[in-house]
């Protein structure tokens, strides 16, 4: 079947939901956005910590916002991002407000405001410690009261459409490639007995807000499906990507070996609370890593524990809150505090057992100031989407206001070119004879746990050269494997995850291996040298 829509939105967090809600009060044309599971599932929902924003102008300020972003990005932001950023976020934080999205506040309906790692100041705005998921809610709420926006559920984009798709030779060089809309599984037809089909979605304008792709690793603070989907995607119609070696590893997830995907989050703000980082011996260690001790910024703090852990043969370190009062404790983070008593333990008397674990991607579409891609007509936004304006290492709470501010742009441009754009009724559709055996099925699991052992072994907190070549051959098998599978199957949710997870671990190795030197988040053994140290 085809459909057509001006607006194809591509992910149901934060930024495709922002932009929904922003261009549907635009009333300049049909709305769908296609979600890979259930509207509630995303990235956004797992954010515990909460959202960056000057607020308190008596003792914050822009630039110092501005500043302690570039120090957290190693220097490599892009100024302009995150002026853009910063400057816009109030204005976006009183739009999320206004669709119904509840921060906590003090007395004088002040808001209550955290501090996180790498912070100079309290500048957190957050809902108790599940802020993402009280902005899914609201945004979520917001979105199916809006009767502009079609939602559509457990739909799943295989490719987007360029020129190649009516059989003109699409190079990286190409200096016009075009987004004409996307190739999408819609999975619910096998529950209507006909099968599930791939649909072709015609759009003059299509945003890719998909996520992060975490799930390529053992161990993630995402959920199962951030399988990199729209960064494979554009990689694959020629669009330019951008950073991908800066894979942020969050210092400190629940250490429980029977939840991965995700692990639980404990937020950054337990520290920015008082919370310790020791051994399980009760010995504090960052002293010897940077002078901001528990809240230096995650790279130092994730690569200061995943050493300790190799000299003492730990599978995890600790956070202590035992010295804070109780009552307060159970106040500020009522969900951690259930979750951890749900295992045996009472963070207001024992240690927290934690270790790092895959959480965020830094890089992805490479995107300008109105987060177009190097593709026309095909916008990126949140994590999928490289900004510029976390360098080589986010500052914590960053993400969903970038997310949001981004929203903005993007709506803004498109909203101004859309009435430029024509559907483009010559793509075919979607040629998918193929079937799935069981024992392919096997074997599309099994490779997506080889896919998980190499870059957890390979490419993960510590790099060489040595591991990421061999990571780079061992991916390189699968991808030829996996490239003659999908050919011969019918397309499944399964078998595009899984070569999406490939590409992304290709291009993560492949930028690794490309930076010889140590920066924000790429640590490597082989160049442990400053690129601003150098004379």
């Amino acid at each position: 079947m085809v459909y057509k829509y001006d607006f194809l939105i591509i992910g149901a967090g934060v930024a495709g939901m922002s932009y929904a809600l922003k261009v549907a009060r635009a009333k300049k044309g049909k709305i769908c956005m296609i979600c890979k599971t259930s509207l509630d599932e995303a990235n956004t929902a797992f954010a515990q910590g909460g959202i960056a924003s000057v607020t308190n102008l008596k003792v914050d300020t822009f630039d110092k916002h501005i500043a302690d972003t570039l120090i957290a990005g190693d220097y490599i932001s892009d100024q302009q991002a995150v002026e853009q950023v910063v400057r816009m976020a109030p204005e976006q934080i009183q739009e999320l407000v206004q669709w119904g999205v509840n921060f906590d506040k003090k007395e004088g309906n002040q808001f209550d405001l955290h501090r996180e790692g790498g912070h100079s100041e309290f500048r957190i705005l957050h809902h108790a410690d599940d802020t993402g998921a009280e902005i899914q809610r609201g945004l979520m709420a917001a979105v199916r009261a809006c009767p502009d926006i079609e939602v559509k559920e457990h739909h799943f984009a295989v490719e987007i459409i360029t020129q190649h798709h009516m059989g003109v030779r699409v190079t990286r060089r190409s200096p016009n490639i075009q987004c004409y809309g996307a190739y999408v599984l819609n999975e619910e037809a096998g529950n209507e007995g006909q099968g599930a089909r791939v649909d072709t979605y015609l759009a003059k304008c299509t945003v890719m807000c998909t996520g992060g792709c975490g799930a390529v690793y053992l161990t993630t603070s995402n959920p199962v499906i951030a399988t990199g989907d729209g960064i494979a995607m554009v990689y694959r119609a020629k669009g330019t990507v951008a950073d991908m070696e800066f894979v942020q590893f969050h210092p400190t997830v629940l250490h429980n070996p029977q939840e991965t995907h995700p692990a639980f989050l404990i937020t950054e703000a337990m520290r920015g609370y008082g919370g310790v980082l020791k051994l399980p011996n009760g010995e504090t260690f960052m002293e010897k890593y940077d002078e901001r001790l528990s809240l230096a910024p995650r790279d130092i703090v994730a690569r200061a524990i995943d050493k300790e852990m190799k000299i003492h043969g730990l599978d995890h370190v600790c956070l202590d809150v035992t010295h804070k009062d109780p009552e307060e404790t159970r106040h500020h983070f009522p969900n951690i505090y259930q979750k951890c008593l749900s295992i045996g333990i009472d963070i207001t008397k024992d240690y927290i057992p934690v270790r790092p674990a895959a959480h965020y991607m830094c890089g992805g579409i490479k995107v300008d100031l109105n987060g177009e891609s190097s593709i026309k007509r095909l916008y990126a936004l949140g994590e999928c989407s490289c900004t510029g304006l976390h360098g080589g290492n986010r500052l914590a709470s960053n993400s969903l206001i970038e997310a949001v501010v981004y929203a903005e742009t993007a709506a803004r441009h498109s909203i101004e070119h859309v009435d430029l754009y024509d559907f483009n009724d010559q793509v075919s559709e979607w040629n998918d004879e193929g079937t799935m055996t069981n024992e392919e099925k096997v074997l599309i699991t099994q490779s997506v746990k080889e896919v998980n052992q190499i870059m957890s072994n390979y490419v993960g907190i510590v790099r060489s050269d040595l591991r990421l070549h061999r990571a780079w051959d061992r991916l390189d098998m699968l991808y030829e494997e996996t490239e003659r599978l999908f050919k011969r199957v019918k397309a499944n949710r399964d078998i595009c995850e899984l070569r999406n997870m490939i590409n992304v671990g290709y291009l993560i190795t492949r930028w690794a291996l490309e930076r010889k030197e140590c920066r924000g988040l790429h640590f490597t053994t082989d160049y442990p040298q400053h690129a601003y140290d150098k004379k």
